[in-house]
């Protein structure tokens, strides 16, 4: 096949929901933590919604895939166009439980008693139905009649519904009023930005060729991808696919602006509804265009009136900003870099770096007080974090996306902090502000920063603890590495060969040193990778959060 020639050991971008091939966005990463939430905390309905091809097949495939066998039973019900009994039977069978007879009262009946044995033995019963748009009226009853069997105390199964946006068209319908206000969870699933799209893409190619990245996109090809899919996975495959046949026939390994175009008209070609859909869309967008137009001429013209008085206020403003803009644009000079980070005092310049961290976990921040340890570590700790000083570069921190306590050692010997908290190209945000700067260049901040680190994180199933707790530790390790498809035995809490070689491969994947020990920076990597946690990512360095995700403690 032609993707074999470049070394891949599976297809990259096929269509078939992989969970393998998981790559949770920002939107999906939201999603999933609302499923889990409903689950383990026994919500009873939950509905996921999202356009064709988001991705919602492969959340649910992982979700399921996620949850211990040993404390929940699950069943995923496909495209269900049947008839109720239709449908009651192949959730009985999806349970493993007789489906014999054509009375529903029955096949209610051996449900009934099936959620009643699980609830007694501790056991929570996840019942997933896709596609669900497809559902009848009838057979939306029955849902609904399903998720009437409940104890004094708790519901006996949780019912998931996914489907496109008309699901909730559908559950908007009078006759169905009873079944829309039991939905206790709701979350519709949104396209990926388009940092996620060029992160996704490279995701894929990295994990089908075991960590190397055979194939590139250049930036060109990535915003023509971008733009023609609007960041839905389906269509990034697609185009991705054919962009992968045609660097193979052209012996290229790298898919330019031009082979990105010619697979995106390819496509298009097989989807004349679509094209028909785009060309509505670009009408629609002028129409707009031509009303705001109307409308700006109306504004300019009422602002000829307002002109006079404002002109004093625009020109003090256009002051300031010019002020900024030159104090920002000022040569970079070393010294008086080092100068004003020195003469900034010990606690203040600590706690101001530390909480911009706090702040970037969504934790609260700390205040100065008599007698408070004004140590990074244990200020980590008060707040449920884990602070873990290294010598990385600034390429480690953009590839583990953690903002991170930069040390600057300054002559005599004298230390101050920055906080890294955006990282963009060739621009780098850190707090507080050097000289009154609070963006500098990467070649700047080489000038100051030797390259040690304090890295901020979360250790959020205890997979580094001592002790007792180190077994409960590396099951949930072996679990994650067994959820993102790097290890393939049954999870013993033994921290085995087995384990090793499949901590190694992931390492490996993520382009850290391949020691098959759990370290800081491979923790971090494993739960961003894993999903269902919320870590912090980088920001822009021009102070907005285009990607950037909020700290789950």
């Amino acid at each position: 096949m032609y993707w074999e020639s470049f070394g891949f050991k599976e297809p990259p971008f096929a269509l078939t929901p992989n969970p393998s091939f998981l790559f949770l966005s920002a939107p999906h990463q939201e999603a999933f933590a609302h499923l889990l939430f409903a689950i383990e905390n026994r919500a009873g309905f939950i509905e996921l919604s999202g356009e064709v091809g988001t991705g919602k097949t492969t959340i649910v495939r992982t979700l399921l895939n996620q949850l211990d066998p040993e404390t929940h039973r699950t069943a995923l019900i496909f495209n269900p166009i049947l008839s109720p009994i239709g449908f009651m039977k192949e959730v009985n069978a999806e349970f493993g439980l007789s489906c014999e007879g054509n009375e529903i009262r029955d096949l209610h009946a051996a449900l009934n008693a099936f959620l009643l044995d699980e609830n007694r033995a501790g056991r929570t019963v996840v019942l997933v139905i896709d596609e669900a748009q497809n559902l009848s009226i009838e057979v939306l009853e029955h849902v609904r009649l399903i998720s009437n069997l409940e104890t004094e105390s708790a519901k006996l199964i949780q019912i998931v519904l996914v489907g496109q946006p008309e699901l909730n068209a559908l559950l908007g319908r009078d006759e169905l009023r009873q079944l829309d206000q039991r939905i206790t969870v709701r979350y519709h699933l949104k396209p990926m930005c388009f940092e996620d799209t060029c992160a996704y893409i490279r995701h894929r190619i990295r994990f089908a060729a075991d960590g190397r990245e055979p194939l590139t996109f250049s930036l060109g090809a990535f915003k023509r991808i971008y733009r023609f899919s609007g960041g839905l996975p389906r269509l990034i495959n697609g185009v991705c696919d054919r962009a992968l046949l045609l660097a193979y026939t052209r012996e290229c390994k790298e898919v330019s602006k031009t082979m990105a175009s010619l697979s995106i008209a390819d496509l298009r070609r097989e989807s004349p509804r679509r094209r028909r859909s785009l060309q509505v869309q670009a009408l629609s967008a002028a129409l707009v265009v031509c009303v705001l137009v109307i409308a700006g001429f109306s504004i300019a013209s009422l602002h000829l009136f307002e002109r006079g008085e404002n002109k004093a206020v625009q020109q003090v403003s256009e002051h300031k900003v010019a002020q900024v803009k030159a104090k920002q644009s000022a040569p970079f000079s070393v010294e008086a870099a080092r100068q004003a980070i020195a003469a900034q005092p010990v606690q203040d310049n600590l706690y101001a770096a530390m909480n911009a961290l706090l702040a970037a976990w969504q934790v609260p921040t700390i205040d100065p007080a008599p007698g408070q340890a004004d140590n990074v570590r244990t200020l980590a700790r008060q707040r449920g974090l884990t602070a873990t000083k290294q010598n990385v570069s600034l390429e480690t921190l953009e590839r583990l996306d953690a903002p991170a306590l930069l040390h600057l050692v300054l002559p005599g010997n004298v230390e101050r902090l920055v906080a890294l908290v955006g990282l963009e190209g060739d621009q780098v945000h850190v707090v507080p502000a050097i000289s009154g700067r609070s963006t500098l260049s990467r070649t700047e901040l080489g000038q100051l920063w030797s390259g040690r680190a304090t890295l901020l994180w979360k250790d959020f199933h205890g997979i580094a603890a001592k002790g007792a707790d180190k077994a409960a530790g590396t099951r949930q390790l072996q679990e994650l590495l067994k959820q993102i498809g790097c290890y393939a035995g049954t999870p013993n809490g033994a921290f085995d060969e087995a384990t090793k070689t499949a901590l190694a491969a992931f390492q490996r994947r993520e382009q850290v040193t391949a020691d098959g020990k759990v370290g800081a920076q491979t923790l971090i990597l494993l739960y961003r990778r894993a999903g269902g946690f919320f870590p912090p990512g980088l920001a822009k360095a021009n102070g907005t959060n285009g990607k950037q995700t909020t700290g789950r403690i």
